[in-house]
């Protein structure tokens, strides 16, 4: 099972992908309550750090993004930070009204698998293609797993998690004074593993103080509560997508 996570983590990442006409450098760093990764906390429901750097020029996107996790121990694996590794396409349909991004992204977690882990897991780490369209404020996208998704595997079928898949609609909205409000809905699908399956929501807001970004966010989940918990050695029985409010600073530089 993935512990895993549009919370501010998801979002996190979506601000930190540049989108410029020119060839640009940024780097992010931050620090929040909880990494919340498409509603399922990635650290116990306890604070993280995380960082990034983005590279664009034109269209064209690289960029490398980390954060501290908890998940990977709590299921008897070796791994305390995840890093993503992702590049893609932005580019114009319709001037100041549809524009797209194709990419591709893929999950590391370090060292993660040992010989308990592996009894009960595959290969956490995740490769996924995303296609979005965004129309006006509001973004659609889908990210599809060319891997079994965060080591999900149905050992007593026999089946893998290839193929699952991700839907993410969100929009970024300016309220004024500086302020951004993100509301977001997603559909998380699991292929073959039973209780996988969930949708999850959040609503942020932001404002931006020359690169200094506090944030607060209500997240939740209609997951299964007993299939999203900590791992055997974490020793707790938490849900790891219920509903709580996040908080986070990031600076942008």
């Amino acid at each position: 099972m993935k512990s895993h996570a549009l919370g501010l983590a998801a979002l996190a990442t979506l601000l930190a992908l540049p989108a410029v006409s020119h060839a640009d450098l940024a780097f992010n760093v931050g620090a929040f309550s909880d990494y919340s990764y498409r509603g399922i906390s990635q650290t116990r429901l306890k604070p993280a750090l995380q960082g990034g750097l983005d590279y664009a020029a034109g269209g064209l996107y690289l960029g490398a993004w980390a954060s501290t996790i908890k998940w990977v121990e709590d299921a008897y694996g070796d791994a305390q930070v995840e890093v993503d590794l992702y590049g893609g396409y932005k580019g114009v349909l319709i001037k100041d009204t549809l524009s797209y991004d194709v990419g591709v992204l893929t999950y590391l977690y370090p060292n993660a698998k040992t010989p308990i882990w592996s009894a009960a897991y595959k290969d956490p780490n995740t490769t996924e293609v995303y296609g979005a369209l965004t129309y006006s404020v509001a973004t659609l996208k889908v990210s599809y797993a060319l891997t079994n998704l965060f080591g999900n595997y149905n050992f007593a079928s026999n089946q893998d998690s290839k193929g699952s898949y991700y839907v993410d609609l969100s929009a970024t909205i300016d309220v004024g004074a500086g302020l951004t409000l993100t509301p977001h809905v997603g559909y998380q699908k699991v292929r073959n593993i039973a209780n996988a399956t969930y949708t999850d929501y959040s609503l942020a807001l932001s404002k931006d103080f020359d690169g200094l970004v506090p944030s607060i966010a209500v997240v939740g989940t209609d997951a299964d509560k007993s299939f999203y918990v900590p791992g055997g050695a974490a020793n707790s029985t938490k849900f790891l997508g219920k509903s709580r409010v996040i908080v986070g600073l990031k600076y942008n530089f």
